[in-house]
């Protein structure tokens, strides 16, 4: 929360009711510098502000268009929304108008005020004026704050400027409020120059953190299923382009800069699985939130946050189960046939969990769930299913805000089976964990940010209970009760110096424990490159071992950039998809659009596949530990679309390593798909394949859909083609060995002659026959034999063998 400091004078206040305030500006050149004013793109561009305080949409509550903006949750004056505005001018004058209803708690009349905030708490009142209480009969009846206002010379600091609504001197403070057509009109100072960034890739060679460094993904939860982990989690960066494709695009101010990331433009989930805890292949985005666009398979969503997802046979067939939040408003459920969609909504638009789901509101002994969302899902040994949820931190009671909630899924997982019970987490903020250890339930979850200097009282014990934590609780039974143990893993600030909010999932691959989560590891590259002065909220998941004593104790867990050793090699003889990616060249610059490799659909959803794109010359991507064996590769085959046009080098080891071979994509259209090939040379045993892609720099080569090895095939009986004879002669009284070698092979091989009398190499192309004479320097020899050594180059392998003949005596007369 802000530190109140009232430096700046109001110059003008109008309170209407009904009738328009028109936006001017003196010097001519005035525009609108909010985003998203009138609410018709959600949330975008708005921040909550206040401990505790959420922002979401108002349907039936409105000044005019689709939606409004709702305040929620507010404990104080101070608490409101507010968006980032900058390039302000001192000494201007500038025109705002803002829409407000309340109708709920609050005096019966509240001063409501559009102020203007620096990070260090000075502002300005830009306007202020009464509004009278509403109520629920006539929810469009909305009262108007304007007037103009001049921005200081002094006593602000513009460049942290924030612009919000919020209310002043209140006996009670309006818990919720309803703002729409924000406005605020006047001169934009010129755009200062953006330096070109040079960002270090996040993710280095050899290491397993982050999962991705080219995209991101929040809210991580990991499934097993046939061999591989799953990693389903929030698309950060992620929006729905007009035609309903899934975009990657930070969220921008009016002078294109990027700001915090709101998330009230994710209507996507990401999906992500690997075989071996390195190579992680990009199954791209769920359309899921469909409300107000038709694209997502959800109707009634808005948003779609932290997901958890689980299998289960139904009627003998293995279904997958999906579930997510819709925002704090509410947990939505889709399933499919595959871990990878396509994903139907068998809910007939609502949501599986809502405020009227018996348990989540109104339970003995608990609060009522101020945010219902971050849910997780256990599916038991005997095939039931409970789904845990909930969080936020009802005012004054951060210590114990009984806002967890756990409830039995129905036997087809798209139904509830009864009420929710109460989980009983100490300092409870957010993020629902679950899994089974021996026997036991282990519920994981986030610690509240309210300080506790004196420790918590928890069992009559007093206990240190951290901000940001995951913190964990055990019980017998998958509906408690629980009791709590300990902490497990701090805050990310801790171990990156890049805070925000701890989202977590504990998790079993291959007979090892590990836990996924995320932390903004990747953009704090360009940070410390100079590009940015802080984080912005897009986050990237990661992944860690943990340790569980017999006795069920988890072990304190560090985060780590290095991350988990690979837990098998890639075999090279399968189809690999091409957004199959250990390592990659990194994004220098997020401004830039062709810095960095890309995936999108290669159709309409991302259960018809996937392509790598936004392929330019110097980037490159990587697999981990390729095992090709002794018998090798021969070849590579890349199945892709020219654009440009380009080369791909096929390097061992490093991005600078050997060449192995080298792939050639003629330019094209970029849709018309063919297979183009290489052979390859010493691509033997085990290494890290590294595919260099040449050429323009500032076009985009070729799309690529997948790649495939060929295994060498060896030369079977290469000598058995191989044939000698020998005959004999005498030259001046001197006897002479004559070896002849016929090569019946399709290639030319190396020969090796070794005989009593010396030893020659000879190359014997195919169908042909080459003689060498050897003297033995003697009048007679006795009878001996011929040993010959032969090699080929075969698929780019050598091919050996050995031949042997024998010769009669021999002496000239």
């Amino acid at each position: 929360m802000w530190r109140r400091a009232l430096v700046g004078a109001l110059v003008g206040a109008v309170a209407l009711t009904g009738v328009p305030l028109a936006a001017s500006a003196a010097d001519g050149d005035a525009v609108e510098l909010l985003t998203n004013g009138n609410m018709e793109s959600g949330t975008n561009g708005w921040t909550a502000k206040g401990t505790g305080v959420s922002l979401s949409l108002g349907y039936s509550t409105r000044h005019a268009g689709n939606t409004s903006l709702k305040v929620n949750a507010r404990t104080a004056d101070t608490d409101g929304a507010y968006q980032t505005v900058n390039r302000l001018v001192a000494g201007e004058s500038y025109t705002t108008s803002a829409w407000v209803h309340y109708r709920d708690a609050g005096d019966a009349s509240v001063t409501f005020a559009l102020t203007l905030r620096d990070a260090s708490g000075h502002s300005v009142t830009a306007a202020q004026a009464p509004v009278t209480k509403g109520t629920s009969s006539n929810t469009t009846l909305f009262t108007q704050i304007g007037g103009t206002f001049v921005i200081p010379s002094s006593g602000i600091d513009l460049a942290t400027a924030r612009f919000g609504i919020e209310t002043v001197g209140s006996t009670v403070t309006p818990d919720i409020f309803f703002v729409d057509d924000v406005s605020l009109v006047g001169k934009r100072a010129a755009l200062p120059p953006r330096p070109v960034g040079n960002a270090a890739p996040a993710k280095a060679i050899g290491a397993s953190n982050p999962l991705m460094d080219y995209e991101y993904g929040a809210d991580p939860f990991v499934m097993e299923y046939d061999g591989r982990a799953y990693v389903y989690m929030t698309s950060d960066a992620y929006e729905l382009d007009a035609t309903g494709k899934p975009t990657y695009a930070y969220e921008k101010n009016s002078d294109g800069d990027i700001v915090d990331n709101s998330y009230g433009k994710i209507k996507t989930l990401t999906v992500i699985s690997s075989a071996d805890m390195v190579n992680w292949t990009n199954h791209g985005q769920i359309k899921v939130a469909g409300r107000g666009n038709g694209f997502g398979v959800s109707s009634w969503a808005s948003n779609s946050w932290a997901p958890t997802a689980a299998h289960k046979k139904i009627d003998g067939v293995e279904k997958f189960f999906l579930y997510y939040a819709n925002s704090a408003g509410g947990i939505g459920v889709l399933t499919s046939n595959t871990p990878v969609g396509p994903w139907t909504d068998p809910m007939n638009g609502t949501a599986l969990i809502s405020s009227s789901t018996p348990g989540v509101n109104n339970l003995a002994g608990a609060n009522n769930v101020v945010w219902l969302f971050d849910p997780a899902v256990l599916v038991d040994d005997d095939g039931s299913a409970y789904l845990y949820f909930g969080g936020g931190v009802p005012t004054g009671q951060s210590d114990w805000p009984k806002t967890g909630r756990v409830i039995k899924l129905g036997a087809d997982m798209v139904s509830v089976d009864g009420s929710a019970a109460l989980v009983d987490a100490p300092a409870l903020f957010e993020d629902s964990g679950i899994h089974k250890f021996n026997g036991k339930y282990y519920y994981s979850f986030c610690t509240n940010f309210t300080g506790r200097p004196n420790g918590l009282m928890i069992d009559g014990v007093n206990r240190t209970v951290g901000t940001g934590n995951i913190a964990y609780m055990v019980s017998d039974s998958p509906m408690g009760p629980f009791t709590y143990v300990d902490q497990i893993l701090p805050n990310p600030a801790t171990f990156f110096g890049v805070g925000g909010n701890n989202h977590h999932a504990i998790f079993e691959f291959k007979n090892q424990w590990y836990v996924a989560y995320h932390a903004q590891t990747v953009f704090k590259k360009f940070v410390d490159d100079g590009q940015f002065s802080g984080v912005k909220g897009y986050r990237s998941t990661q992944i860690d071992k943990i340790s569980i004593a017999p006795d069920g104790t988890i072990a304190p867990i560090t985060m780590t950039m290095a991350g988990v050793d690979q837990v098998g090699d890639l075999n090279p003889y399968a189809r690999i998809e091409s957004e199959t990616i250990a390592w990659d060249s990194g994004v220098r610059d997020p401004y830039t659009t062709t810095a960095g490799i890309r995936t999108e659909f290669l159709g309409t959803t991302n259960d018809q596949g996937m392509k790598l794109t936004n392929i330019n010359g110097s980037e490159w991507t990587a697999l981990s530990s390729v095992a090709f064996g002794d018998k090798g590769a021969a070849s590579v085959s890349f199945h892709g679309a020219g654009k440009a046009g380009g080369q791909i080098e096929v390097r061992l080891d490093s991005p600078t390593g050997p060449v192995a071979g080298t792939v050639s994509i003629p330019a094209g259209d970029g849709s018309t798909y063919a297979d183009y090939t290489a052979e390859l040379t010493g691509a033997t045993g085990t290494h890290d394949v590294f595919f260099s892609y040449v050429g323009s720099a500032s076009a985009q080569l070729f799309d690529l859909d997948y790649l495939s090895f060929t295994e060498a095939t060896p030369h079977v009986g290469i000598a058995d083609k191989v044939t000698v004879t020998s005959t004999s002669r005498c030259v001046a009284g001197t006897s002479y060995l004559a070896v002849s070698v016929n090569n019946g092979n399709d290639v030319a091989v190396e020969t090796t002659i070794t005989t009593p009398y010396g030893k020659k190499k000879v190359t014997v192309q195919p169908g042909k026959t080459v003689t060498n004479a050897f003297t033995s320097r003697l009048k007679a020899y006795p009878a001996g034999q011929v040993s010959l050594a032969v090699s080929a180059s075969v698929d780019g392998a050598t091919v050996t063998g050995d031949v042997q003949a024998d010769f009669a005596a021999f002496s000239c007369k």
